[in-house]
């Protein structure tokens, strides 16, 4: 090699290390640490940990040096998770399109479960049975973890932005509500008193954060059929699709909602496609059934909140299906219904909610989030608030691939990056590696690295692949660094 090529190659190297940190720069900009050397610490360890999704923390750090900062970083007093992702949810605010489409907010909880001997340094999720006892009595287990209630901003499309709210919990806070509830109706339990509020704060806190109430559109399932809910977005003035269960008093109280619903006719039909337990996938027609409806609360905070004036749909599969339930989903909206268009519209939202099912799969299976061998519960929090970061990272680039056509690899990728990917691919980047290969090009080819074998009968790649094809190219940029002599 000669010098020119050497010192190119070394430049290449540098530069490379140095725009690695592009997007981890633009993820935590936003944060704000009153002592910066925790800021530093954290931008280091995003960066370590993006390098091996699922990868235990002494192998994302790689020496006991690393280690040992990364450790005290976690159990750091000082520190907050909240601190951790205000960078993160600027961000996804930076990201909101420009036009006046809907941002769909999708709401859910998931639990990260471990194995503890002790639980009260973590706390609980719930009690499980783990068999019966000589006496026939269950034997139960109490579950040591944490909950996380996210909150995830996707476009109408379905591409994520970002998270725009995150709350942590053990049920150990909220010891006191189960027994509260035996002795009087739950629904006259406050809302303040309940697990329930945690929708309540993240609807406010997204609102607030995305600063655009009118284009938000807070989409949950059937956790989320709460009043109060209803209320506060009516109060925020944002709007909301949620997926019903409770049976509410409608019009003068002298009837439900589901009675008022079976006097509406079908007002049209949408076609949608359904996946059986053996992976078939059929179309079935639903009929679209949908009226205006004056909602009453509950009986027992008739006093506190007002009525209102709410859109039920109602989407019936047509005849019985074999060997599964069919299709029959209760959606409550503040939004207007008008046309069958209309109604479709806010099927395929709600549809979108799945979506906040797959990033929580990242978070389990691609960061290995139950993995985690700290001790307590702060310590297990500040490192879940980081992958949440780099759970978004993972779900962003798959959906990329898929999503666009004719964008720039820089986009995703530095210079680096590209020719690296060009020359696995099989072909040399030349004098500008950045034109080497597209977009589209460059994350199929980093799929392909992770398993994906992109035959003609193949779907887009999905998140697994795409987890590990990160791992990968970080491993083969290092080694490049190494052979050109720009590292070590």
């Amino acid at each position: 090699m000669s010098q020119a090529d050497q010192g190119e190659h070394e430049e290449s190297g540098r530069f490379g290390q140095e725009a690695a940190q592009r997007w981890v720069e633009q993820e935590l900009s936003g944060c704000s640490f009153k002592d910066k050397r925790l800021e530093l610490r954290l931008r280091k360890l995003l960066a370590q940990l993006a390098s091996k999704p699922g990868g235990s923390i002494p192998l994302a750090c790689q020496d006991w040096a690393g280690t040992k900062a990364a450790y005290r970083f976690f159990d750091n007093a000082r520190v907050d998770e909240s601190e951790i992702l205000e960078g993160h949810f600027q961000a996804t605010h930076a990201r909101m399109p420009q036009s006046c489409e809907p941002l769909l907010v999708l709401h859910d909880t998931t639990e990260f479960s471990y194995k503890r001997e002790e639980t009260e340094a973590i706390g609980k999720t719930t009690l499980t049975c783990t068999g019966a006892r000589k006496d026939g009595r269950p034997r139960l287990h109490t579950v040591c973890g944490l909950l996380m209630h996210s909150s995830l901003v996707v476009t109408p499309d379905g591409f994520p932005l970002g998270l725009s709210a995150v709350k942590f919990w053990s049920r150990d806070k909220f010891k006191g509500t189960n027994a509260l509830s035996r002795k009087i109706n739950p629904t006259r339990v406050p809302i303040e008193e309940k697990e329930s509020i945690r929708w309540l704060d993240n609807v406010r806190q997204s609102t607030a954060r995305l600063n655009a109430p009118e284009r938000c559109v807070h989409i949950g399932d059937r956790e989320a059929d709460i009043y109060e809910l209803f209320c506060l977005a009516v109060e925020l003035g944002t709007h909301f699709v949620i997926r019903t269960c409770a049976d509410r008093l409608a019009g003068d109280g002298g009837h439900t909602v589901s009675a008022e619903m079976d006097e509406v006719r079908c007002k049209g039909v949408h076609h949608v496609e359904v996946t059986d337990r053996d992976g078939g996938v059929s179309t079935v027609a639903v009929e679209l059934r949908y009226r205006r409806v004056r909602v009453l609360p509950p009986i027992g905070k008739q006093n506190r909140y007002p009525s209102l004036e709410l859109t039920v749909l109602h989407a019936t599969e047509r005849g019985k299906p074999k060997g599964r339930e069919p299709l029959h989903w209760k959606l409550v909206t503040d939004l207007p219904i008008r046309s069958r268009a209309e109604a479709v519209e806010k099927l395929n939202w709600y549809a979108l909610r799945w979506r906040i099912e797959t990033y929580h799969k990242i978070l389990k299976s691609g960061c290995r989030a139950e993995d985690l061998k700290l001790r307590t519960a702060d310590r297990l929090v500040h490192v879940l608030a980081i992958f949440c970061i780099l759970a978004w990272r993972i779900f962003w680039l798959t959906m990329l691939q898929r999503a666009t056509r004719h964008a720039v690899p820089k986009l995703a990728f530095t210079p680096l990056e590209v020719e690296l990917l060009a020359r696995t691919a099989g072909k040399r980047g030349g004098t500008d590696p950045a034109r080497a290969l597209s977009l589209n090009e460059c994350l199929a080819q980093l799929a392909r690295l992770g398993g994906y074998l992109n035959r003609s009968s193949d779907g887009p790649p999905g998140i697994t692949v795409m987890w590990r094809g990160m791992a990968r190219l970080t491993d083969i940029a290092i080694g490049y660094e190494l052979a050109s002599g720009s590292c070590g």
